[in-house]
């Protein structure tokens, strides 16, 4: 949903063809549009940082050689906000990145699989991005994200629904927004499809126009996770046992952090068959292997809950995605105490991995979700 009427919106420009034409879509739609770079990397070879109210000269923001973020998105940020036309400011969120990396290698640490998107979403993009929309007079934040807002039909109040193309619907990874936020949320593509947001690109002679879409983890830029792991995790990442179903010693492994639940591949054994990790074990630095049929689970229990309706007191059917690229799925989801989520599944589903979310949903409705904390049978 995009304002009628015009105002000052921030734009968080990943220097990505989605956030380029979201920028795009709002100053053809005549608002007054601010393209915000996150610097997330060392401050030392970061961006030239701009102070809030600052115009920029877009043709000389320094970049660096280094950072989270590569260089060249940030190049490209700047490319396309002095094609539009429109003030460009770079704010260095090193210190507010660094709880995202520490929490997603405490979470391997502590055997679960995190989603730093979430995170980065829930305590940036629509977070700390937030307070400095405020501190440069902008009323709304807009991204790139494949996700729709829109006004509820009730109550007032505003609702989050998938995004028109559910091949890169992104709305699992905005389910963690303040219900109170998303009226100040713009997301200008969601209701495109990808192919129609490359063609406006062209249309709007953007320089990212044939950019393709980024695969990695951006902190994690040769998809190298565990090395990170290994360098910044305060247990230390130490050689295990590998074991089957009935604990027995089959074999070792280099360290648990390595592994998820439901990986098939790089296990470092020959088994014969298809062999899966089914289980993880950070106190005893194991994990488990076996069958398909051991990665099977009937629902999940879920914490850390945020609710973007009335939380489901009783009993709810609906549908739920338990990985970000995951089909929803059927199933009935219920509040079960304090902070606290019990969804079931009609069928079984394979590798509930804790430490990822569970997000709910009505048809296209976001309802809410929460962090994963154990698959139950």
């Amino acid at each position: 949903m995009i304002p009628e009427q015009p105002t000052k919106i921030l734009v968080a420009m990943s220097g990505g063809v989605d956030s380029s034409v979201a920028a795009a879509l709002l100053r053809s739609a005549g608002h007054e549009v601010v393209g915000v770079f996150m610097r997330l990397g060392s401050p030392g070879d970061a961006l030239e940082e701009l102070i809030p109210g600052e115009s920029c000269d877009t043709s000389k923001v320094r970049i660096g050689k280094q950072g989270c973020c590569s260089v060249g998105d940030a190049e490209d940020a700047r490319l396309v906000a002095a094609k539009l036309d429109v003030p460009f400011y770079v704010v260095n969120f090193k210190k507010e990145f660094g709880r995202i990396i520490d929490h997603f290698v405490a979470e391997y640490d502590a055997g679960r699989t995190p989603n730093p998107c979430v995170r980065c979403n829930d305590w940036l993009k629509f977070g700390r991005l937030h307070e400095y929309a405020g501190q440069i007079g902008a009323t709304h934040v807009a991204s790139g994200h494949y996700a729709q807002v829109e006004a509820a039909d009730e109550g007032g109040g505003h609702r989050l629904l998938r995004g028109v193309d559910h091949g890169k619907d992104q709305s699992y990874v905005l389910f963690g927004t303040p219900a109170d936020r998303l009226g100040e949320m713009v997301l200008p593509v969601g209701g495109l499809p990808k192919s129609r947001v490359r063609e406006l690109a062209e249309e709007f002679d953007l320089p990212v126009f044939d950019k393709p879409d980024s695969q990695e983890i951006c902190f994690v830029p040769n998809d190298d996770y565990a090395g990170l792991v290994a360098r910044k995790s305060s247990t230390g990442v130490t050689p295990g046992a590998i074991v089957d179903g009935e604990g027995e010693t089959i074999g070792e492994h280099p360290g648990h952090q390595h592994f998820t639940i439901g990986q098939r591949r790089k296990i470092g054994m020959a088994f014969g068959r298809p062999i899966y990790v089914v289980a993880k074990d950070p106190v005893a630095n194991t994990i488990t292997v076996g069958d398909r049929e051991a990665l099977l689970s009937g629902g999940c229990l879920a914490s850390q809950t945020n609710w973007l309706v009335e939380p489901p007191t009783e009993s709810r059917e609906c549908t739920v995605r338990i990985r970000y690229n995951a089909e929803p799925v059927p199933a009935t989801a219920q509040v079960i105490g304090d902070d606290r989520l019990e969804v079931r599944f009609d069928d079984r589903q394979s590798s509930v991995a804790p430490g990822q979310a569970v997000v709910c949903y009505d048809g296209d409705l976001v309802l809410g979700g929460g962090w994963i904390d154990a698959a139950i049978s």
